[in-house]
């Protein structure tokens, strides 16, 4: 049964190697043949080339960290974190072991081959960023106290990873340009003394200040019951005092009160005579100003009246004039009519030939007579208004052409004859 165990703990050479990369992850697989490398972001299936192998990655762990303790095929992008025990000294030689823990994560925002190849150019990213920061802590612990470290311990260490900027404050995140790895926090878990001496005596000014503490705390506890103690008494004593004020004062005013009424009551009389004549006067006055309302509205009355008298005679007198003229336009329209009817009844009795014939009688007696002249055109005039005969002596003489030719001798007379007006 051993040969057949152990082939089928053999791969089957048929198959194809396949990873599946978890989410928020990168994968550097290595081709030998092209001597390359490509990065995979995960979530995705990752399937092996004949030529082609992952990159196993050997990160530091434990604490303090060790190296080649963590293996893995996939780098995390994170947001994660990682804890490490760093060993420094003061100034005065106190060595103390800090624990340490940081926040991190990979800027990868692009996701392109480029970015991918730069989060893998440093092989132990965990070591490399710890070995920083324990390096950076060390060198400014060096430089401080330990009572000014033991008080401002936290700002003394964010301080020298991170940094200050113009304005004196401690940035935000530490950047490593080598991969992109990016330090947001870190979180000081523990402060202890390396050596047991110093550890004790840490225990003892740590109980002394606490002792300090206490009594000065008793020390301000009994200063304030003290102190409301005297308060108290001054409260009470005030008391006292604006009671008797009070009194006083009350006294006072009783006394302005008998004075008063002694006054009102000496006063009274007079007060009601004043009253009384006041009253009279008012009531003559308001008497005499209604007198005079009511003389006023009986005037104003009589003014109306005597207004609507004068108006209702000029009302009279403008409505007979205006018969008046109605009666008179009445009779010329009238006589008008008689006269017009009277006309056309004459012109209707003399018939429309007798008119016309009267109408015709002295044009024609004219034109006889000129007939009997031998006239062919003439034209009147009053003898004063000039005319220009030009034209109108070419157009006879046009139409004579025109009509009748030209004829002459003494068969042919034109004549144009002007009368006065005499």
């Amino acid at each position: 049964n051993a040969p057949s165990v152990k082939a089928k703990a053999k791969r089957p050479l048929h198959k194809v190697v396949t990873y599946r990369v978890p989410h928020n992850a990168a994968v550097q697989i290595y081709d030998f043949k092209n001597k390359s490398a490509r990065v995979v972001f995960g979530p995705d299936l990752v399937m092996l080339d004949p030529d082609e192998h992952f990159t196993q990655l050997s990160l530091s762990g434990g604490k303090p960290k060790k190296p080649n303790v963590i293996k893995s095929l996939c780098l995390l992008l994170g947001p994660d974190f990682c804890t490490d025990i760093v060993i420094v000294e003061t100034a005065d030689h106190a060595r103390l072991s800090l624990q340490l823990s940081y926040n991190w994560h990979f800027q990868a925002g692009k996701k392109s081959s480029e970015e991918g190849a730069k989060l893998f150019t440093v092989p132990d990213f965990i070591g490399d960023a710890c070995k920083a920061i324990a390096s950076r802590v060390r060198g400014q612990v060096a430089s401080v106290q330990f009572d000014d470290f033991h008080k401002n311990s936290a700002r003394i260490i964010r301080s020298s990873v991170f940094g200050m900027d113009d304005k004196g404050k401690v940035k935000e995140e530490f950047v490593f340009r080598e991969n992109n790895l990016v330090i947001t926090s870190i979180d000081i878990q523990s402060v202890e003394p390396v050596d047991q001496r110093t550890r004790e005596a840490l225990q003892k000014s740590v109980q002394l200040a606490i002792e300090i503490t206490t009594k000065s705390q008793e020390a301000t506890a009994r200063h304030e019951a003290e102190r409301l103690e005297q308060q108290a008494k001054g409260r009470l004593e005030r008391q006292m005092i604006d009671d008797e004020a009070q009194a006083e004062i009350s006294r006072k005013k009783l006394l302005l009160l008998k004075a008063s009424s002694a006054a009102v009551e000496s006063a009274g009389q007079a007060k009601a005579e004043a009253q009384s004549t006041a009253e009279r006067a008012k009531i003559e006055g308001e008497a005499a100003v209604e007198q005079a309302r009511l003389k006023a509205q009986a005037d104003q009355i009589e003014a109306e009246n005597e207004l609507e008298r004068v108006k209702a005679v000029r009302e009279a007198e403008l409505n007979y004039i205006a018969k008046q003229h109605e009666l008179e336009m009445t009779r010329a329209q009238r006589l008008s009519q008689i006269e017009s009817g009277r006309y056309e009844k004459m012109l209707s009795a003399m018939g429309r030939d007798t008119l016309k014939s009267i109408a015709q009688a002295g044009p024609e007696l004219d034109v006889r007579l000129l007939k009997s002249l031998g006239l062919q055109t003439t034209l009147v005039t009053d003898g004063h208004t000039p005319l220009n005969l030009f034209n109108t002596a070419h157009g006879l003489i046009g139409k004579a052409l025109g009509v009748r030719g030209v004829k002459g001798g003494a068969g042919t007379a034109e004549s144009v004859v002007s009368y006065d007006e005499d």
